[in-house]
């Protein structure tokens, strides 16, 4: 009876996990066991990035809604209370991007908004920075 060995299992395990480090620095993405532990740290980093991704593109989505509320002269939880009060189905990431490729629509709902919630004003942004006082010279 001929004598067997895992060699090819272990090989196709070995091959599998070089392959998830293929790109890796340094030896990382050559030894086996080098890649085994990069491998496994970048997976739980992988897990980790799924969630801060959301985070991220939430927070991104509340400031662009900030920035097109305070250019109506209106802050953002102000405007965020009257969507709430006028019952308008929209979430964060519409709101975004109407604020960004159809201001007009955007225009519709910030006044569908605002008037149902209180008037909190805030001053608008200028783009523009104020004009330097003028000193007068000794002469």
């Amino acid at each position: 009876m001929p004598r067997t060995t895992s060699a090819p299992a272990s090989m196709r395990r070995h091959r599998k996990v070089l392959h998830r480090a293929k790109g890796f620095y340094g030896a990382s993405h050559r030894w086996y066991r080098a890649a085994i532990e990069a491998t496994m740290r970048a997976m739980r980093y992988q897990q980790y990035g799924r969630k801060l991704r959301k985070r991220d593109f939430r927070a991104m989505w509340i400031i662009r809604i900030n920035a097109a509320c305070r250019m109506r002269g209106v802050s953002y939880s102000a405007f965020m209370a009257g969507v709430a009060k006028a019952k308008i189905a929209l979430n964060r990431k519409m709101l975004s991007e109407m604020a960004i490729a159809d201001p007009a629509a955007f225009d519709q709902v910030f006044t569908a908004a605002m008037g149902k919630a209180p008037q909190y004003v805030v001053e608008p942004v200028s783009r523009r920075p104020a004009p330097a006082p003028e000193t007068a010279t000794a002469e």
